[in-house]
């Protein structure tokens, strides 16, 4: 029995190019327009995804600090996160379990890579930076483009299968609750990501292909607690991310890193500016 979520939202949309989806092909849904119409319901999945219930997704306690504090903000971007029908469930897409599936469809399986994201999310979430409340906001955006907002007290599954069926259900749906609460913990907004970063915020994108060679603690200790900082990191399998909205980029490694071990440094930098224990 797979763990217990709430989803909201609207019924299965109708891809980008106005199209619905066949039942053998893939595809992955458009952030939502509006939040009109939107229902509550159960759903079972099978087994790659998770039981949707009333009940709602776990969340952490926030510590409770009256002081105005600097915070940090992330961007992930090309997330792989595509939802297909697969048999008669939709599933996020995979290169372990759906290989032969993503082959038959003119698919590279190597890049399906969910897993990237989900290590990338649990390298933020269980740093202390997190746990001690520094944590501002995750925005998530996939390879096609669709934009969802993770908030900082949100309880992610401790496995990718669970994570998987999360995504599903949220790609699907919407949006996910709180347990017991009508608070939106995982929510589809619209693009550009730059419409909810705050004014005058330092945009900093990673990158193993940037000019710009940095000793990650001294370079975050010299920023200004006056200005918030963004860290843009990809979070595909291969490729970079674009400088579309980065004030600029660095390179904090000789050598190439994953995004999960590239966001601990980021953590473990921050952690060591505001001096968390």
């Amino acid at each position: 029995m797979g763990r217990r979520y709430s989803a909201k939202g609207k019924k299965k949309r109708k891809l980008e190019d106005g199209a619905t989806s066949r039942d053998d092909d893939a595809a992955e849904l458009p952030p939502p327009e509006d939040d009109e119409g939107k229902v509550e319901e159960d759903v079972t999945e099978e087994d790659e995804t998770v039981e949707v219930v009333a009940e709602g997704i776990p969340v952490l306690p926030r510590p409770v600090d009256g002081r105005k504090r600097p915070r940090a903000i992330f961007v992930l971007e090309r997330a792989c996160l595509e939802v297909g029908k697969v048999g008669k469930t939709m599933q996020i897409l995979n290169s372990d379990d759906h290989a032969n599936y993503l082959r038959k469809h003119n698919r590279n399986p190597a890049d399906y890579r969910p897993d990237i994201i989900y290590q990338a999310l649990l390298a933020i979430f269980d740093s202390p930076l997190t746990k001690a409340g520094r944590l501002q906001a995750v925005y998530v955006r996939t390879e096609k483009g669709v934009l969802f907002e993770v908030k900082p007290n949100v309880r992610l599954p401790r496995t990718p299968k669970g994570f998987c069926g999360l995504m599903s259900q949220l790609l699907q749906k919407l949006s996910i609750t709180a347990l017991g609460r009508r608070e939106k913990l995982l929510n589809l907004i619209k693009n550009p990501v730059t419409q909810y970063l705050p004014v005058g915020s330092r945009k900093i994108g990673l990158s193993y292909s940037a000019d710009k060679s940095v000793e990650l603690n001294d370079y975050v200790a010299e920023c200004s607690d006056d200005e918030a900082l963004v860290f843009v990191v990809g979070a595909m399998a291969h490729g970079k991310i674009d400088n579309e909205y980065t004030d600029e980029y660095i390179r904090i490694s000789s050598h190439p890193l994953s995004a999960a071990s590239c966001l601990a440094r980021i953590c473990t930098a921050l952690e060591q500016k505001w001096n968390i224990q």
